[in-house]
């Protein structure tokens, strides 16, 4: 019975953490006059793909690397498929009012790059060194924009756009409070329910391998999940898709870079075979809400989720 409690103790903690960190985000891009898109993708995906990072890291050093490449793999296709799924079937996610065509395709090339380096069969220091460099491009990316936007701010050139729910006068230590709560509670809250989860699993004699490559990959993408339904709720579109991106990019360039330089990480051929070209198609699903401005609705909710369901019956079966 205890595993179970905990498990619904993660999940709550989750919930609660995930409102938090939206919260002081949204409040935090007003105050600095940074888009809240910018923000989701820098300190909302950090935060959100700790427990990724926590994972990858103790897997390679208790000699299971394969977990740690298929956290991150199945990771980034839940938070497309089932992180936007789930929210959509909730409320509609007004994803047309977004400006994300930059941020996406950099998703797309740290995936095709974060492929070519698979093939070579073995994520290590060289490999690291490639993902860590690219993710040092694409912040410093971010920071020129933010800088840029807080410019155009101060001229008074940049209209003000309000944002439901978030308070422009909020005090800073009130900002930091929900930043900091959310950033603790979402590691917390998932280390807890992937944790009680796995002994629940193994309990049903379900092994390891499945467990790494469906149980935790959706344990660990909990948080993307709690924060986008927030946000969904909220009506905040953009810190919901910037967090899902910022979270895939993140995923792939510092958490398999980082645990890179830990010790190698081999590719399995199988990930080779399926596994990648799912997270590849599951990015590219993203096309109609970014070029095409489409709302993700109850429709597409439905269709995501669907999706990401037939895939774990794939690799269960």
């Amino acid at each position: 019975m205890m595993p179970w409690l905990l498990s619904g103790l993660g999940l709550l903690i989750l919930l609660l953490a995930g409102d938090s960190l939206v919260k002081g985000a949204v409040n935090l891009s007003l105050r600095l006059g940074v888009p809240a898109l910018i923000v989701s993708l820098t300190i909302v995906a950090f935060g959100t793909s700790a427990p990724e990072m926590l994972i990858a890291i103790q897997a390679v050093l208790e000699d299971a690397p394969g977990i740690a490449l298929g956290n991150v793999v199945g990771s980034n296709t839940a938070n497309i498929l089932l992180v936007l799924g789930i929210p959509a079937l909730l409320a509609t996610m007004h994803t047309s009012e977004c400006e994300t065509r930059k941020t996406f395709n950099y998703m797309i090339a740290a995936s095709v790059l974060f492929i070519a380096l698979a093939f070579r069969g073995v994520f290590d220091w060289i490999a690291a060194a490639v993902l860590l460099f690219a993710l040092a491009l694409v912040l410093f990316d971010a920071a020129m924009e933010a800088k840029g936007h807080r410019a155009a701010s101060a001229d008074g050139t940049d209209d003000a756009e309000e944002i439901e729910g978030v308070d422009p006068d909020l005090p800073w230590w009130r900002i930091a409070v929900f930043v900091t709560l959310g950033l603790i509670g979402l590691p917390l809250g998932a280390d807890l329910l992937v944790d009680n989860s796995t002994i629940i699993a193994r309990t049903y004699g379900v092994s390891d391998t499945v467990i790494g490559l469906t149980l935790v990959a959706v344990g660990t993408s909990l948080p993307e999940l709690a924060t986008t339904v927030m946000a969904a709720l909220r009506r905040q579109a953009d810190v919901a898709l910037g967090n899902v991106i910022g979270s895939n990019m993140f995923n792939l360039l510092a958490i398999i870079g980082i645990a890179s330089l830990v010790g190698p990480i081999p590719v399995d051929p199988a990930f080779l075979k399926f596994d990648l070209w799912v997270m590849l198609g599951a990015s590219i699903l993203l096309v109609p809400f970014v070029y095409m401005r489409r709302d993700i609705n109850r429709v597409w909710g439905v269709i995501l989720t669907a999706l990401y369901l037939a895939y774990l019956a794939i690799v269960l079966s």
